[in-house]
């Protein structure tokens, strides 16, 4: 007997919308006229991970993927990174929820490495990191990810995302690839776009407006702005309390509510022949609130004198982001291409959190605030580039030798800026200290750090034969804090025929530690379930992060950080079988030593702990854990990204853009280093990398496929746009206990939209996720009483139906 894989509903009917998209291409196709009906796209000329001025998409030595504003608009939401994960299949972005504001700077993830080994620039300029470390158990955790979400989309003319290791063209962080976005030039053109919806079950109301136009400076140059501003209500997937059915569902649990506003500028004025001056700039606020944990009457930090019904803590973060570039770049007449620039960004986020109390400022003054201030996290970045590269004729060679080099000099900063004093006191009551919620950052918790890089590159780059092209580039950088490294890279193509070809690459890279994982400090209150790491009865703790070389980090096995090295290789086929018709297949790997994660959180609360602690110096006992940041593990990653897209031109019946995408990543754990001595004598049985870390959140608690499949059938003034996603199956770990492990099953998505265009203006309505896909209900075991009944690992959160209508004018 032949046994068949059956779909399931939705993904049957998800699948048979598409179909028959193609299906009625085709039969316009064979009602067509003779005529040559397939069209030939145009090639993109692209920058990323190449100094040549020539190359194309087509053409590159490693997989770039080269994504058009057109595209990012047919998607229904006003998120770039959800854009892009909906584009990409080795792109993921997760939605963390109740977990410390993580979600209003929520990280990407490419290949299912860390966000913050994706280097993120913008024209080719380095972008800077958003001041939040993620610190809780979320995907990304220990990271301190660029904030994708604060670029305006309506500023945006292209993405292109490469796909391999670049350190050695670019630094650090380019590990899992670069992403590389390219704004709108010229004083040509411009747009208005208003976009509104709500998720299917009543909430998440969200709107936004923006506007993208270019002016003339006279006949020498061009001015561009775009003004971006949106708000979005919360969503909430919570239910209520099994252990406290009357009081109904009390927490919240989904998207946070956000305000944002963004404005970005960028020119160009041409100084003299064949020299231009040009900048952009960047300034943007958002304003988000997230939930805490409901504390109920009979919760300990519960004061029904102020919350006669229990309380609900609310997380506020006000973050402000801005940049400027400001550079000179031209052309001599040798043919020696130049460009000279400076580069400034930063990211500062205020904390406050209201609907909340201080017990212990309560029993000592008779009165607390129900508002603090938390304090602040600032990060920032200072570039000073120089980029040099000509064409050479070599003799020897059929054809010209790119040659590129360049140096450039970064300086990164961090600070932390205490809270006010009733966010964080604690007393000597005994009664629970700081806000409930989020309490503050304290004065031994503040600090400010900056550190140095002095870099030089080199990279050749040409084709040897008409057919054989290849590339080799090698990078050498000096930080203050940890001293030198260097990378390399080499990458070749053959194209066997005009229309298939080879290619490959291998790569060393690196990621210097970030300020953050060297000094963030931070004592928090933190919801511990059952059978948690601590063994302590399930309730809110406080737990400490403590920089690795502190005087308690160091005492309980922290060292300073190194940088994480890999080895990057990849192989891949292009091939076109017909005129618009493109397929790509590439294999990778990628192993990384000293991979830098957080801590599992080392129990503190034993005697034998507090006197070891206490005859070394250390007398305060608050903690009843720390973590820190450590070198622990070594990774490897092995996957596979396909790619096919087709274009068909049916004449007066039409046309037919049709895209397959398709990513296989397998993460694992190939080496935890010992434990510290210390640890174990002790008497502490945890790992420095707990099971959830080693199985889970560095491995399988990503998706390990992800399939895209999108038709776009445009005929006349009508466009219809379907978008049919698989998510594979994931797996949620527990810290200590096997039996609370959890795997999720792999879920079909389906986005369609319907656009009408009227001279200059589009008007699109849509909806993503229609047949409303949840994730799986996590186990009762996991749900914290019922309230929280969904995993925070969904590759597509847990929002259901989203449904939305778009207004665009464009000229």
């Amino acid at each position: 007997m032949t046994k068949r894989t059956v779909l399931p509903a939705p993904a049957r009917l998800s699948a048979a919308l598409l179909l028959a998209l193609a299906a009625s291409a085709a039969a316009a196709q064979d009602a067509a006229p003779p005529a040559p009906a397939k069209a030939k796209k145009l090639d993109t000329v692209i920058v990323t991970g190449t100094r040549a001025d020539n190359r194309t998409e087509s053409s590159s030595l490693t997989p770039v993927d080269v994504v058009s504003a057109k595209v990012l608009q047919q998607t229904g939401t006003s998120e770039l990174t959800t854009a892009l994960a909906r584009v990409i299949p080795s792109l993921t972005f997760p939605r963390p929820a109740a977990a410390d504001t993580a979600d209003s700077q929520r990280p990407a993830q490419l290949r299912g490495l860390s966000p913050d080994q994706v280097l993120v620039l913008v024209d080719g300029k380095r972008w800077h990191p958003g001041a939040i470390i993620l610190t809780n158990g979320v995907l990304g955790r220990g990271s301190q990810a660029v904030d994708l979400n604060t670029i305006p989309m309506a500023a945006i003319d292209h993405i292109e995302v490469l796909r391999d290791g670049a350190s050695a063209q670019y630094g650090s962080d380019a590990i899992a690839g670069v992403i590389n976005i390219v704004l709108k030039k010229g004083a040509q053109g411009g747009s208005v776009e208003v976009t509104g919806g709500q998720y299917s079950a009543g909430d998440g109301r969200q709107w936004q407006g923006s506007a993208n136009a270019g002016i003339p400076l006279g006949d020498a140059g061009w001015l561009r702005f775009t003004l971006q501003d949106g708000h979005q209500d919360y969503t909430n997937r919570a239910g209520p309390n099994r252990t406290r059915p009357q009081e109904g569902t009390t927490q919240r649990y989904g998207d946070p509510e956000v305000t944002d506003h963004n404005l970005l500028l960028n020119g160009q004025y041409d100084l003299a022949p064949n020299v231009e001056l040009y900048a952009s700039g960047h300034y943007g606020k958002r304003d988000s609130v997230s939930p805490a944990f409901f504390r109920n009457l009979g919760n300990a930090n519960s004061v029904p004198s102020l919350y006669p019904n229990g309380y609900l803590p609310l997380e506020n973060a006000q973050s402000t982001d801005r940049s400027l570039v400001l550079g000179i770049r031209g052309k001599t007449e040798g043919g020696w291409r130049w460009d000279v620039s400076g580069n400034y960004g930063g990211n500062r986020v205020s904390y406050a959190t209201f609907n909340s109390l201080n017990r212990a400022y309560l029993n000592d003054f008779g009165t607390t605030p129900t508002r603090f201030h938390d304090g602040i996290l600032s990060a920032a970045q200072q570039a000073f580039d120089v980029d040099i590269a000509k064409d050479l004729a070599v003799s020897w060679l059929p054809n010209p030798v790119t040659l590129a080099f360049g140096a450039e000099y970064l300086r990164q900063t961090y600070k932390i800026t205490a809270g006010d004093l009733p966010s964080y006191y604690t007393g000597t009551s005994g009664k629970s200290g700081g806000a409930q919620g989020f309490g503050g950052y304290l004065p031994a918790n503040a600090g400010a750090h900056a550190r140095h890089d002095v870099a030089e590159y080199l990279s050749l780059e040409t084709n040897l034969t008409d057919r054989f092209g290849a590339s080799a580039a090698v990078r050498h950088e000096d930080y203050s804090d940890f001293g030198k490294t260097t990378s390399g890279s080499l990458a070749g193509r053959f194209d066997f025929t005009d229309r298939f070809a080879l290619r490959g690459s291998a790569s060393t890279g690196f990621r210097a530690p970030s300020l953050a994982q060297q000094f963030y400090s931070y004592t928090s209150s933190l919801y511990y379930g059952a059978d948690n790491s601590l063994n302590l009865p399930a309730g809110i703790y406080d737990t400490g992060l403590v920089g690795s070389t502190s005087t308690v980090g160091r005492l309980l096995g922290g060292q300073p950080l190194k940088p994480e090295k890999s080895r990057n290789y990849t192989l891949g086929a292009v091939w076109t079988p017909a005129d618009g018709f493109d397929l790509s297949l590439d294999l990778y790997q990628i192993r990384i030593d000293n991979r830098i994660t957080l801590s599992s959180n080392l129990a503190t609360n034993s005697p034998a702990v507090h006197d070891y602690l206490a005859a070394n110096g250390v007398t305060d006992a608050n903690y009843s854990g720390i973590a820190y940041f450590t070198n622990a593990v070594n990774t490897r990653t092995r996957g596979v990204d396909f790619v096919a897209s087709y274009l068909y031109d049916m004449g007066e019946e039409g046309t037919l853009q049709s895209s397959v995408g398709f990513n296989y990543n397998k993460n694992e754990v190939t080496k935890v280093k010992a434990n510290p001595a210390i640890l174990d004598s002790l008497g502490l049985n945890l790992k420095r990398v707990d099971r959830r870390d080693q199985y889970g959140l560095l491995a399988d608690s990503t998706p390990r496929n992800k399939l895209v499949i999108n038709s776009l059938y445009s005929i006349g003034r009508w466009g219809i746009d379907g978008t049919l996603t698989r998510y594979g199956n994931f797996t949620s770990y527990n810290p200590t206990n096997p039996s609370l492990d959890q795997k999720f099953d792999a879920k079909w998505l389906l986005d369609l939209a319907v656009s009408y265009h009227l001279d200059r203006w589009n008007f699109t309505v849509g909806a993503d996720n229609v047949f409303n896909t949840y994730p799986d209900k996590v186990i009762a075991a996991n749900d914290t009483n019922g309230t929280l009944p969904y995993t925070v690992f969904s590759p597509f959160g847990f929002n259901g139906a989203y449904v939305y209508g778009k207004v665009a004018y464009r000229w």
